[in-house]
């Protein structure tokens, strides 16, 4: 007979069924949920460059060529021109004020320096006879002031006989009167003459020191004249180091062409050419240094010279102390130009990570040191050797300076 047989509720096809759709739900939800989802990169990591993240002292600054001159330069130039007739020294010669360095020859302004002399010398004469004229006109006066004197003198001798006879009937009355009339007249012209003296004494004084001043006038144009003569022969203006000197024999030199100069011995400067982006972060008075033979040596800008040329402008800097004794000038050292005091701060090593990012990111490496991981960081100020990170990065933190040229946009590299 038939039996009924029991239908098994957990068959093995049933059970796989079960195991297979639970496992596919638990990789779905894998991948919605704990799958890591970041994109990423294998790389070597010898191929890469890890720096440690650090709290120091941050200055910040940039580095600028600084080429050295002389502290004080004073420029040689031709005051009149003409043909180089000799030359007594040699560029680079140390001089002493006065010392001779070249001849310039000009025969038509020898020629017109002599014109002129002869020309002033006759004016010279003609006023000094002048001057004497005026003297003589002086003694004429007096004279005829003292030859009046003498006929007053005379006449009043002559009225007083006069008088005296008259008065005793012994003359005539038109006697009497003709000696009273030639002793009032010879007063009256005494009068006169005192008058005119005191006018030509006044006359005189001004044309006196009329024909003093252009004495004095044609005196200094002549100096002028030979001191433009002397010109042609070009001295030192002061004791120094002449540099920058070309002439030759026979060579023409325009009337302020430029010679050469004096280098004076009381120190050097040194003048460096700045981006124009700084220009307003440039002021009198920034300090800068620079190392040489071992030895940092601390300068200061004096002078700011604002007119930018092909992207930048120039400053002047001098020493505050002692400046190197083997520098020499035209050397070209590199300064860093300080813009602000050393303080606290956290801080990265510079790197090519920088052109990619912009300082905005950075790949920080995990604590195990097997992969690295894209986090969003704010560079602030930088020098030449690390940036300022505001924000981002702790100290001790490990980061990849090295250039992300090869990783493209992968937020996570794992070290191979």
């Amino acid at each position: 007979m038939d039996r009924i047989i029991e239908k098994k509720k957990w068959t093995i096809k049933k059970i796989l069924t079960i195991a297979g759709i639970s496992a596919f739900g638990i990789f779905i939800i894998y991948l919605i949920f704990f799958r890591d989802n970041q994109s990423k990169l294998y790389v070597n990591k010898d191929q890469i460059t890890i720096a440690t993240v650090k709290k120091d002292k941050f200055q910040e600054f940039i580095p600028v060529d600084g080429v050295v001159y002389p502290k004080n330069t004073v420029y040689i130039d031709a005051v009149q021109g003409g043909i180089v007739e000799a030359v007594y020294v040699e560029d680079g010669a140390m001089l002493h004020k006065g010392d001779s360095i070249l001849k310039l020859k000009n025969a038509q302004m020898e020629l017109n320096y002599m014109d002129q002399e002869t020309r002033m010398y006759d004016a010279l004469n003609n006023l000094q006879n002048s001057k004497i004229s005026l003297e003589q006109n002086k003694f004429y006066r007096q004279q005829e002031i003292v030859n009046l004197n003498y006929q007053i003198d005379k006449a009043k001798r002559e009225f007083e006989r006069s008088k005296q006879l008259f008065d005793e009937g012994a003359i005539s009355p038109k006697e009497f009167e003709d000696a009273k009339r030639d002793f009032e007249y010879n007063i009256k012209q005494k009068k006169i003459a005192l008058e005119l003296k005191r006018l030509d004494s006044i006359s005189s004084t001004e044309q006196h020191r009329q024909i003093q001043n252009s004495i004095n006038r044609m005196r200094d144009n002549l100096s002028l004249l030979r001191k433009n003569l002397e010109n042609l022969l070009v001295k030192a203006p002061a004791k120094g180091q002449l540099t920058s000197f070309d002439a030759e024999i026979g060579e023409t030199k325009q009337a302020g062409e430029h010679l050469g100069q004096m280098d004076m011995k009381d120190g050097f400067k040194l003048r460096a050419n700045i981006d124009e982006r700084y220009i307003s972060r440039v002021s009198i008075g920034q300090d800068a240094e620079f190392d040489f033979s071992g030895t940092t040596y601390q300068l200061e800008i004096k002078k700011i010279y604002t007119d930018v040329t092909n992207g930048s402008f120039q400053v002047d800097l001098y020493f505050k102390d002692d400046y190197p004794n083997n520098i020499k000038r035209g050397q070209t050292v590199q300064l860093r130009l300080k813009f602000s005091s050393a303080t606290d701060a956290t801080i990265v090593r510079r790197g090519g990570f920088f052109q990619e990012t912009g300082g905005n990111w950075i790949y920080v490496v995990n604590s195990e040191g097997n992969y690295a991981i894209k986090r969003s960081i704010r560079i602030g100020r930088q020098n030449t050797n690390y940036y300022e990170v505001m924000n981002g990065l702790q100290p001790g933190e490990k980061v990849i300076v090295s250039s992300y040229d090869t990783f493209g946009d992968k937020d996570k590299l794992v070290f191979r």
